[in-house]
């Protein structure tokens, strides 16, 4: 379980522009429900988007002119016989606000303020912002392709606006009742996972820069063969320090542990372990004992808590618990012992 506080706060390091002072507002103030939190922060940005300026695209236009503008399209216009009117079908590329990101703002803003755990100050800020939106379509949130969104420098104030409209409408499950759009009040599994990678990767590049956390790929320490089918082995977090390494493969579930229903018995997920000491020892290619590797998992609502460290083969390995349904400040404190621990 994660206070939705903490999920502000996750948030916050995962895209570093919340921690501006025009969200501060927003750290004090108590949320019920993630979809209220999801509301509030969305409301902020697109007003302050909107004092920067709507982001605009070039979008393909077809229209019936009097006046030719761009390509003129002689078969569709023959077809619609719109020259009886003195018109042609043109195809020209229009500057316009009714770009494909501020589509998806409208739209997710659109589903907030039907949502009941919306609280009524967070739609009424949402409908003020919409305003603006007058010449922006909404669509159909079932149909967003998330893949087709490139980022760049004039578009980059965007990226944490539609990353939150991802975990809305994604992360969200969306049901309909009585023709109206229903949130359920928390996001699932596979998109709090890469939030949660996500803030602990930021976290300990904030705070022990020293430590240069990122993501990397490790090697396969093959003697002789071809490699070239071997699948790519890339970690959630390594953070290195002089001659030492610590890999964190972070994990989300409901259960952090498997059942074996037949013994009645619990264990970690195998599968996790043995990805883990894969990249430790391919990493530790020299076997000097350097390489060190924990499973890091978002605590859940079970009896066992793991909260284990072995040495496999030469190698630390530890399975670690990370509560989260506590102040932040206890959350900042278990992970700085978790790698004062290990270096």
């Amino acid at each position: 379980m994660i206070r939705i506080k903490n999920i502000y706060h996750m948030l916050a390091y995962a895209f570093q522009v919340l921690n501006k002072r025009n969200y501060a507002e927003l750290e004090t103030e108590h949320f019920e429900y993630t979809s209220d939190l999801f509301a509030a922060i969305l409301a902020k940005g697109i007003g302050n988007q909107i004092k920067r300026g709507l982001g605009r695209e070039y979008v393909d236009k077809t229209e019936s002119l009097r006046f030719p503008r761009g390509k003129i399209n002689v078969a569709l216009s023959v077809k619609r016989q719109t020259m009886i009117n003195k018109q042609l079908v043109c195809s020209f590329d229009e500057y316009t606000e009714n770009s494909y990101m501020n589509q998806i703002l409208k739209t997710t803003a659109l589903l907030l303020i039907k949502t009941p755990e919306v609280a009524n100050k967070h739609k009424k800020n949402l409908k003020k912002v919409m305003l603006y939106f007058s010449n922006v379509d909404q669509i159909d949130y079932r149909r967003i392709q998330w893949s087709r969104i490139r980022y760049n420098q004039n578009n980059a104030t965007y990226k944490m606006l539609i990353n939150i409209c991802y975990l809305v409408i994604e992360g969200l499950l969306l049901t309909e009742q009585e023709g109206t759009h229903k949130l359920a009040r928390f996001v699932d599994d596979q998109k709090m996972h890469r939030l949660f990678e996500k803030f602990v990767l930021e976290y300990y590049r904030k705070h022990y820069p020293e430590f240069n956390a990122s993501p990397s790929h490790i090697e396969w320490d093959v003697d002789e063969g071809i490699i070239e089918f071997l699948p790519v082995m890339k970690t959630d977090i390594t953070l290195t320090y002089e001659e030492k390494t610590l890999i964190i493969d972070t994990k989300y579930y409901q259960r952090t542990m498997q059942s074996n229903s037949y013994y009645n018995s619990k264990s970690f997920h195998s599968h996790n372990l043995y990805q883990l000491f894969t990249y430790v020892k391919n990493k530790d290619y020299t076997n000097s004992g350097n390489v060190s590797g924990v499973l890091l998992y978002a605590k859940t609502d079970e009896n066992i808590v793991p909260d284990n460290k072995f040495s496999l083969s030469g190698n630390h390995i530890g399975i670690k618990t990370l509560d989260m349904n506590t102040d932040f400040s206890n959350i900042a404190e278990q992970l700085n012992i978790l790698v004062e621990r290990f270096y």
